[in-house]
Parts: C-alpha cells; structure tokens; sequence
C-alpha cells in the first residue's frame, strides 16, 4: 500500500499519541558513531526507542564495551537524547521533543553463565534481554535448534530479572522456552518484535499459543517490520497490519505493539546472515530482507484505522500497551 494517503484524524492521532518502538537492530559492534541514524526515528515522531546492544554471537565482553560507547554517546548530545531510566523518563522526554532511549540483549550469552549480571546491565539501561538468539544457551532454546526447554539457570535469571525490574523477553526463542518462561515469570512478559506463525510460517515466528500465553501474563507482542517474517519479503503496511489484527483478534488490541527492527545498514545484516548458517540456517533466510522503515509508521496508523481499529486502541498500539508494561516491571 505504498503511497497510501493519511488523513486529517491519522496525522492528528499520530501526532498527539507516544509512539514506541521495542527494538531496532543497531550494529552493536559498528561504534557509537552510527548512533547519528537515530534521528531519523526522531524525525519520523518516535518518542522512545530499544536499541540492541548485543546477541548471541558477539562475546559478553563487547556488550559491555558497546554499553560503555553507546552511553557516552548519547550523554554527550542531552539536548536531543535522554537514557532511560523510568517509564515516566519517557513522557518527560516526549514533552521535551527529545527521543527516549533504552538498551536490550538479544540473548543471555551475555550473563557469562551468571544471573548475577542481570543488575550490572539493568544499571547501565538495558531493560528487556531475551533468552537465546535463534540457537540453544545455557539458559535455554533458540528458535532454530532443538527445544531443550528452560534450565536451571534460565530460572534464576527470570528471578533475578523480576527482581531488578527487567523485562522477560521471548522473542528468537524457542516454543517450549517461552511456555516455561511465561509461567516461570511473576511478572508480564513481552514478545518484542515477533510476527504471527498462522499467518507467516517461518520459523522465527510465534504461534497462536505463545500469544495467548503472553497476553495471559498481562503482556505485550510487538509486530516485526522485517519483510521475511511478515510474509514473503513483504513489508506493505497491509500486511504489517495483518499480523497486528491477527494478534489483537486472538487476545486484544490491548496485547499489540510494534517493533520495527530496522536495520538501516541492511547490507552489512544480509552480508552477516549469508555468511553465519548457524545461527540464521539457509532454508529459512533464502532471501535478503526488506526493513519496514519507522517514516512508513503513519502510513501503518492510516491501514490500522480503515481496519476498523478505534483511535484508543490505535494509540495504545503505536506506544500505550509498551507504556503501560514498561510501569509495571521496570524499578
């Protein structure tokens, strides 16, 4: 639906509602220099945004080295930036016309087998870390490898993370890891960019089950702007809207968020992806993907109106639903 003409009532919706994206896909070992792209989520109108600072298949050591840069970066610029530290932070950073920004790990690789270090990256901003990145850890399953299920020491990092007020992510992990996880969690527990499996059969997306245990949880499933996950390299806002009606079909508008994953250095991904079959096996990543870029988020407001979506359940879903998780776990 490119092109698609926004309205008077989307712009205005737009415009007034927080806006949250869950994660965007930085390089984390590209140097902080490359946090300059961020004003293009600025530009585009939005307020709060997750950047990864690590996976799976970097060593624990860079995370830190990346935290340390990413932060003096962003320290370094208070007129347009403000690391989070609160959900209130967020609004504050709203009413200021700056960008709110928090950290998140793609994989708890990073603990360096301690949940001790679940505090020392809480400390530094990260506020969400998911369990495996696509491949099996010592705390439990990836997306892509045998569903070994959570370990001991995959519960006590969901201890020590509800303890700490870091949110439990379920995204790239596997089917029974996240069940577990959802039951073993005292608090909500998010999806941060997952797409719907019923409508897009890869296997990096969750089913209907996860979603209804993650609702259950009081949780949040943010829909992925990655081409390859929404469909077959799709990234029309039609279909980004397709896996947000299918979620919020199934357990509520109240249970959506978005997620775009964007990377906007999509070369240096697809180079990387080509050429570590591992983690990203060859049947599943045939093609190089498209990124649904964060300018294309009022023309997804538009789609999710003439979907018949209230302006109520618009406005959560662009940042509301995140919000109202982030103030309930986040200390």
């Amino acid at each position: 639906m490119p092109g698609l003409a926004i309205s008077d009532r989307a712009r205005k919706l737009y415009r007034e509602a927080l806006v949250w994206d869950d994660h965007a896909g930085f390089d984390p070992v590209g140097g902080a220099h490359r946090l300059e792209n961020l004003q293009r989520w600025a530009k585009s109108g939005v307020h709060y945004l997750s950047i990864n600072v690590g996976y799976d298949v970097i060593d624990w050591q860079v995370s830190l080295a990346v935290l340390a840069g990413f932060r003096a970066w962003l320290q370094q610029r208070p007129e347009q930036y403000l690391l989070v530290r609160t959900a209130e932070d967020i609004l504050q950073a709203k009413a200021a016309g700056k960008l709110a920004v928090a950290f998140d790990l793609e994989g708890m690789n990073a603990l360096n087998g301690s949940a001790d270090m679940v505090n020392v990256y809480y400390e530094l901003g990260v506020r969400q870390m998911l369990f495996a990145y696509n491949l099996n850890n010592l705390v439990g399953g990836g997306c892509h490898d045998a569903d070994t299920g959570l370990t001991p020491l995959g519960r006590a990092v969901i201890a020590e993370m509800n303890r700490v007020g870091m949110l439990v992510d379920c995204s790239h992990s596997a089917y029974r890891t996240t069940m577990e996880a959802m039951e073993a969690s005292a608090a909500p527990v998010i999806f941060s960019h997952s797409c719907a499996k019923a409508l897009w059969g890869h296997g990096r997306n969750i089913t209907d089950e996860q979603i209804r245990a993650c609702a259950k949880t009081g949780g949040v499933v943010g829909i992925n702007g990655i081409g390859n996950f929404l469909g077959r390299n799709d990234i029309s806002s039609k279909t980004f809207v397709d896996h947000v009606a299918h979620v919020a079909g199934l357990v509520g508008a109240a249970h959506v968020g978005i997620s775009l994953d964007y990377a906007f250095d999509a070369e240096n991904v697809d180079d990387l992806v080509s050429g570590n079959s591992r983690y990203w096996p060859k049947a599943e990543y045939q093609t190089a993907s498209l990124y649904l870029p964060p300018e294309q988020l009022p023309e997804i407001v538009e789609t999710m109106l003439q979907r018949g979506f209230s302006d109520a359940e618009t406005t959560g879903i662009l940042g509301g639903n995140f919000l109202r998780v982030a103030r309930a776990v986040w200390k």
